[in-house]
Order: C-alpha cells, then structure tokens, then sequence
C-alpha cells in the first residue's frame, strides 16, 4: 500500500482486507448470490435428535500446556502461525493420546523456561499425563509448526513427523513408551524448509506410507522488513506476497527405514508454493490417492495421481485454484469429505476475514464449481479469520458437517479493522441434508464460543463414546479439549483399520456403509486440516437407525472385504483380508 509520502509499504498480513472491504459485505455478495451456481441436491433437513454441547475440560484433564507465540515488537512473521496438535495411540492401549506442537526460541526472543512440544497419555479415566520426558519426543530446539501421525514401517506402532521452521523431526515409535529421532537416517529434515501441515499416504500403493511435506515463504530474521504503519503499536505481520514461495516435498518410503525425494520427478515439487493445508485422498474415485494443497494467497493445487509414480496438475482446470471470481485468497484450512451423498469428495478451504471459506462440489469429472453460496454458508463468517477446519458429523445424524476454527492473523487487528477482533469463536456448520448448511455454533455452548486466537485443530473420540471431541491449539494460550456431550443419543460406528497386503494404517481405504437404506461413503484420507492430525478411526453417525445391512472396505490393495450384521455403537477393528478382530477400546465415563 503507498504511504502519503507516495513511497511503497510492504503490504500488512491484513491486505486482503484492505483491497476488498468496500464491496465484500455489500455489492458483490449480492452478485454471487444472484450467479449461476451448480445447485445441491435439496432434502428436508434431518431434525436435531440429538442436542449437543461441547465441554472445556483440557485444564480438569491435567493438560497444562501453554503454546509460547514468541512475540516481538519486531513482527517476525513465524510468529503468528501458532502451532498444530495430533491424537495419536502411541502405545496401542485404545486410548488416544494428544501430542501438542510448540515453538521455539529466536535470536530475538528468549523463553522465561525451555521450550518444548508434550506428548500427553490419556489415563483413560478423564484425565492426561505428561509423558513427553519418557517418551523422548519433545522436539527441543525446534520451532515446531505441525505433526503428521502414521505407522511407516508397518510394526503396528504409530510414528510422528514434527513438521517446523528450517527442519523437521521424524519420531519412530519403539514400541514401549518411547521415540528415537530417525530423521538422519530417513533422510526427511526437509532441512532449509519451512514446514507447515504434512500428510502420510501411499501414494504407489506398495504397502508403504509416504510423506507430503507442505512448505511455505521464504522468511528468515534478514528479510524481516516493516509492515503496517509507522507510528506506535502499528506495525503488522506482513503479507505472504513479500516472499517468494517454497515448494511441497513428496517423500517416498523405501521400506528399509528411509525415504527418496520424488518431488521433482513426481511433478508435486515442481511449481512454486505457498503452502499451509494438505489432504491426501482420492477425488476422482479412480482408487488411487491424490495431493490437495491449500495456498496462502496463490493458486491452491490438486494433483490428480497417474498411478506410475508421477502427478498431472489439474489446480485450474479443476476450479480448486481460486475463487469463483478468480481470486487467489488466503488458504489455510482444508479437508475433504462426501457432504452431499453422491459418493465423490469435496472440498473445503478457510481463509482470512473479508474472505469467503470456500466449499468446492466435486462434479464428478476432475472438475470442481464453487458451491459456497448454493450450500447456504455464503459470507456468514466474513468477519472471522478461518485457521482451520474438519468435516466431521459432530451430531451422528449421518450427514457430514463442518467445524471451523478461527483467530486473526495480527493480533492487533482492531487498529486496522474495527469490526474484527483479535480472538474469535469457533464455527459450527451443520449439514441440514444433500449439502445444505445452517450455521448453529451458538446452539453448542460457551466454551465452544469462547473466542480464542485459534490454531490447530484436532478430531476424536478420545473418551470412546461414540461422539467426536474437539483439540484445539490456541496461539499464545492455553490449548482446548472440547468434549462432546449429547451426540451418542444418536447411534453410531466407529471403524479402526489394519491393513495387511495394504498400508498398516488402511490410508487410502474406502468405506461403504449402508443403515436402513441410507448409504454413506467415506475415505481413509492422509493429512487434512491445518498443521494437525485426527482420529484415524472412521466415524459414521446413524441417526436413529438401528441396523447396519452392509459394510464394505475397499482396501487399497486391491481386496474388498464385505461385512454384514455389523453391530451399532461400537468401534469395531476390521483387518485386512480377515474382518473383524478383537480388540479393546475402553470407555471413560464423563464426570
């Protein structure tokens, strides 16, 4: 933006607000709701059997982590990226624990105490011990940003990819409580890089989990340059446009323990990225994975897998590059889910206030339309900064829905913006039936109102009854552990996957179940969300129907096994080839 002086300012992290706010509440909201749109498929809207209310727990839990944002005067921009967290069953007990990723010191910023990310053990009682010390998987001394959680060498224990600022941090799970740095011998530092979110995912269907790393600018302290206003407490994060992107990395497994950067030839390194969300999952139903990135201020990418190894760039051709008017916006956020029934994913991206979250419905031929505003979310939250979100069916009626966390980027926002303050609640969208959505976040209770700067974000059944609760880092504070009361008056299935032929981890599986008729189609997916791992267990809500005719799981080796008289409200451990096996997943009960 010019200074009145005429000279040039680097543009503030704000600057999509600034370009757009005269006509985004007004003139072209209107425009979009009167243009041509891909219509979804309209059903009466399912009622609320099942009243939910989502509970703060983290602190009764005994979780006492507090992420560290590093502030400055200086505005460093790795300051305001928070960080990720990730459930992940470390020592296979059937609880899912939560690992919380944390910064680091700077050359300008020095912590009243070490810092260091924490692996929490749930008790399996309600409440969570630290055991980062014991497991030795703290990442000291790294600026962490995210984790990726998946099994890589098939021993039935789950590792952890601790993505950061300049390097990342493989963990192998030794199986007994603790973790070794493999990141030497793997060959996976992405050394130089500036790691964000990253996915497993087997992308050749060898039995192997590879790596997508998404990295982003090129920042460092010695091209720090002022954003915002000169004059007191107005200085700004900057704009990503004042930084040359990174590129994704692809990683693939050797099955000895390392891996081999394929990102050129695979063609996912090849173009300029910027990147923050991933999502490895396969959108054209042809059984084999494919990559979606989501950009901050570039070109989002879907690259569709050619089943040799290589990907083709579909980003513009798909309609996923931009808006619906052409705008590359603030990517942050993204994951993908069937919400309208028809058996093929779509795609949900957040952005930053006076931005629109996109929801991209798949047409079925490699081609996505903007349905933000056929789906009835429109520009309901266009004063909120979209960080993150999950599909999940946080009621269990069977219809996908959206749960999107959200906090400005500059935590001094409201000299810029009057109407956007720096913490903000969290949104719920619930799928009212065929892709349709109402906005119901303040039915949910206050401590999922509660306005934080919002980060990470989460999914699980951490307490196993049924419902999906909530994790969720916050820049600078305390981390939420939001626990669902009231879903699991709805019935439900939960599905935990072990493949044989195919991956460990099942990821790149299709799940087809259908109950009393209905029919839902879901995907063992790698990545999702921003900078976090979920639950890897797949979740199905069943409303009131109390029978599962069919389930059947196509594994990504090719086998497909079909189970019938499938119990209801029960997580269930299918193995490939097998069926269902016994395995204990204990129950907490809330208190």
């Amino acid at each position: 933006m010019r200074s009145r002086s005429g000279r040039i300012t680097p543009a503030p992290r704000v600057a999509p607000a600034l370009v757009i706010t005269a006509f985004a509440v007004g003139g072209i909201s209107i425009a979009l709701e009167r243009a041509p749109a891909r219509s979804l498929r309209s059903a009466p809207a399912p009622p609320i059997s099942a009243p939910v209310r989502f509970t703060d727990i983290a602190r009764a839990a005994g979780i006492n982590f507090k992420q560290d944002a590093t502030s400055t005067d200086q505005k460093y921009y790795l300051e305001t990226m928070g960080t990720g967290l990730g459930w992940v069953d470390y020592d296979q007990d059937g609880l899912m624990d939560l690992y919380l990723v944390q910064s680091a010191s700077t050359d300008i910023y020095k912590p009243p105490q070490p810092l260091r990310s924490a692996l929490y053990h749930n008790n399996g009682d309600g409440t969570f011990t630290d055991v980062t010390e014991k497991a030795g998987a703290g990442a000291a001394g790294l600026y962490g940003q995210g984790v990726a959680v998946g099994d890589f060498d098939n021993d039935g224990f789950a590792d952890l990819y601790v993505t950061g600022y300049g390097r990342a941090i493989l963990y192998h799970n030794n199986g007994n409580g603790t973790f070794t740095d493999a990141t030497e011998k793997a060959g996976v530092a992405d050394q130089g890089g500036w790691a964000t979110s990253a996915g497993w995912f087997d992308y050749d269907k060898d039995g192997y989990l590879d790596l997508v790393v998404a990295n982003y600018i090129d920042w460092s302290p010695k091209n720090n340059i002022w954003c915002g206003e000169h004059r007191p407490g107005y200085r700004a994060y900057c704009h990503p446009d004042n930084y040359k992107g990174q590129r994704i990395k692809l990683y693939h497994n050797n099955h000895d323990g390392t891996f081999t950067d394929v990102s050129e030839r695979s063609g996912v390194g090849k173009p300029e990225a910027k990147g923050m969300g991933v999502v490895l999952a396969d959108v054209n139903n042809d059984g084999w994975p494919d990559v979606i990135i989501a950009n901050d201020t570039w070109p989002n990418f879907l690259f569709l897998n050619n089943h040799d190894g290589t990907f083709r760039d579909v980003s513009f051709s798909s309609g996923i590059a931009a808006s619906e008017d052409g705008k590359y916006e603030a990517g942050m956020g993204i994951d993908a889910a069937d919400v309208d029934g028809d058996g093929w994913l779509d795609i949900y991206v957040t952005h930053l206030d006076f931005e629109l979250n996109r929801l991209y419905h798949n047409n079925h031929d490699e081609t996505f339309d903007d349905a933000t505003y056929a789906s009835g979310i429109g520009n309901k939250a266009i004063f909120l900064s979209g960080v993150t979100m999950k599909f999940l069916d946080y009621d269990n009626d069977g219809w996908t829905d959206i749960c999107q966390v959200n906090g400005a980027m500059l935590d001094n926002i409201n000299l810029y913006h009057t109407e956007v303050q720096y913490p903000e609640p969290k949104l719920m969208f619930r799928n009212l039936g065929k892709g349709k959505f109402e906005k119901v976040s303040e039915q949910l209770g206050p401590d999922f109102m509660k306005p934080v700067a919002g980060r990470g974000l989460a999914v699980a059944d951490f307490d196993n009854d049924g419902d999906l609760d909530l994790a969720i880092n916050v820049r600078g504070g305390y981390p939420e552990l939001l626990r669902n009361d009231g879903a699991n008056a709805n019935h439900w299935l939960e599905v935990f996957l072990v493949g044989n032929k195919s991956n460990r981890d099942g990821i790149g599986a299709t799940l087809k179940l259908v109950s009393e008729g209905f029919t839902q189609v879901k995907q063992a997916e790698g990545g999702t969300g921003y900078m976090s791992a979920s639950d890897p267990r797949i979740h199905f809500g069943l409303g009131q129907r109390k029978a599962i005719e069919s389930l059947d799981i196509t594994w990504p080796s090719g086998t497909v096994d079909k189970l019938s008289n499938v119990p209801v409200n029960h997580i269930l451990t299918v193995k490939e080839g097998a069926g269902i096996v016994p395995r204990s997943f204990p129950r907490i009960a809330a208190k």
